[in-house]
C-alpha cells in the first residue's frame, strides 16, 4: 500500500520505472522523453485515484458510532487526517493533469518563469514542477520575506 509521502514525494522506485538514460545527442524533451514523463504523471495519477477508493472503502466499513467519547474522537481524528491527505492529493491531482497537457502542447519540462530546461532529473523527482531551481529558489526567498 501507497503511503501518502510515496504518493506525494513520488519517487521512480515507488512507481516502477528505471531513471530516463538520454543519449548524447538526443534533444531535451525529444519524443521518447515525453512518453517517459507521461508514463510517469499517468501512473502517478492511478496511484492516486486507487488511494482515493481505499479511502472512501475504509471510511464506509470502518464508521462505527462509538459510545465512548475517547474512541469516538480517535476515530474522527483518523478520518480527519485521511481527509486533509485527500485533500492534498487532489490538488496533486490537478497539477498532473496540468502536466499532462503541457505535455501534449510540448511544452512540458521548461521553467514558466525564464523559459529554461527544468532538467531530466528535477521532473523525474518532481514531475509536475514547472520552474527551473533558479526560479523556484527565488521564488521560496520571496516567500519567506513576504510572510
Amino acid at each position: 500500500m501507497a503511503t501518502t509521502k510515496d504518493i506525494l514525494e513520488p519517487s521512480l522506485e515507488v512507481l516502477g520505472i528505471a531513471p530516463y538514460k538520454q543519449r548524447k545527442t538526443e534533444e531535451y524533451m525529444s519524443g521518447k522523453m515525453r512518453e517517459h514523463f507521461t508514463t510517469i504523471l499517468t501512473l502517478l495519477r492511478k496511484q492516486i485515484m486507487e488511494e482515493v477508493d481505499r479511502t472512501v472503502h475504509h471510511m464506509q466499513d470502518d464508521l462505527v458510532n462509538y459510545a465512548d467519547p475517547n474512541d469516538r474522537a480517535s476515530q474522527e481524528e483518523e478520518f480527519r487526517v485521511e481527509l486533509r491527505a485527500r485533500d492534498r492529493e487532489r490538488k496533486l491531482l490537478k497539477k498532473i493533469e496540468e502536466s499532462l497537457q503541457l505535455l501534449i502542447n510540448k511544452e512540458y519540462g521548461y521553467c514558466e518563469v525564464c523559459g529554461v530546461e527544468i532538467g531530466l532529473r528535477r521532473l523525474e523527482a518532481r514531475p509536475t514542477a514547472t520552474l527551473c531551481i533558479d526560479c523556484k529558489m527565488l521564488d521560496e526567498i520571496r516567500e519567506k520575506q513576504g510572510g
